[in-house]
């Protein structure tokens, strides 16, 4: 009986749905213990997993060469790179800021960008080769339309009768809100966000489907109620606060994810997630 889908988010797609019910599940119950709630069991949830779609094909060599600054492509990765860098500027001391000199060996805004990054919380210790594919994980969603199509069938394959709570983290928070978009005939579902940069103007926001209009999106027609959750430090959360751009029936928290503010883990064990969560299962 699935009472609770699970939308994970970017760099996933050497896992798969089992694997990261492992990661969520016991985060997931030791926010509703925390909160003084019931806690779930594996036959309580399920995984809508499309990591895999940005998995690349194996081959008869050693393995792909790694990406580097010269693979980025201008447009949406090169901008998300760059709002990435000055988010966690913003945040985190340690991470140099767009306006800090640039060594001689780094002359290029991207590699600057990157060479900042792996400072931050939430990208060190990821390889350049990893924080690019990031970036382009999202860019492929928005410009490749099978990938797009096939992120939503995965989540409304995991959708039954007994569904009451969508849990999106990250980029998996754009699957959901298209995906209930998509589906009006479904009913009284609660959807929490956690880390969602669905508000981020010019890099996602404005590419939503259904398209916004004067600058505010479209309610899902199958949730009676939307609680999102973010920490002020969440470099890919840009924008915090959705209310503003999706109407003020959005619900947002705020939470102290420590050290990796990025991460779904610390999102799950908040006592506030486990409160709404107990009270969206009733």
């Amino acid at each position: 009986m699935t009472r609770v889908v699970l939308v994970h988010g970017i760099a996933q797609q050497l896992k798969g749905p089992e694997t990261i019910t492992e990661a969520w599940l016991p985060s997931l119950n030791d926010g509703l213990a925390i909160s003084g709630s019931d806690t779930l069991s594996r036959q309580d949830v399920a995984v809508a997993f499309y990591g895999d779609l940005f998995r690349r094909p194996g081959h008869r060599g050693l393995g792909e060469p790694p990406l580097d600054a010269s693979d980025v492509e201008p447009g949406l990765e090169h901008e998300l790179l760059l709002a990435w860098w000055q988010a966690a500027a913003d945040a985190e001391a340690p991470v140099p800021g767009p306006d800090a000199p640039a060594r001689l060996r780094t002359p290029r805004v991207v590699q600057r960008a990157l060479n900042a990054l792996s400072h931050s919380a939430f990208f060190a210790g990821l390889a350049e080769s990893a924080m690019i594919g990031s970036a382009r994980q999202v860019r492929r969603y928005f410009t490749e339309p099978e990938v797009r199509r096939a992120a939503g069938e995965r989540l409304t394959r995991a959708v039954t009768g007994e569904t009451t709570v969508i849990i999106a983290h990250s980029l998996g928070s754009v699957v959901a809100y298209e995906t209930l978009c998509a589906h009006p005939q479904w009913q009284d579902l609660t959807l929490i966000t956690l880390g969602s940069p669905l508000a981020v103007r010019g890099l996602v926001f404005d590419r939503l489907r259904p398209a916004p209009t004067g600058g505010t999106a479209r309610w899902p027609v199958p949730v009676k109620r939307w609680i999102n959750i973010a920490d002020r430090g969440d470099a890919v959360a840009l924008i915090k606060e959705l209310a503003p751009s999706f109407g003020t029936r959005v619900q947002d928290l705020m939470v102290n994810n420590g050290a990796h503010a990025h991460d779904v883990r610390p999102y799950l064990t908040a006592r506030e997630t486990g409160l709404v969560l107990a009270e969206a299962l009733g």
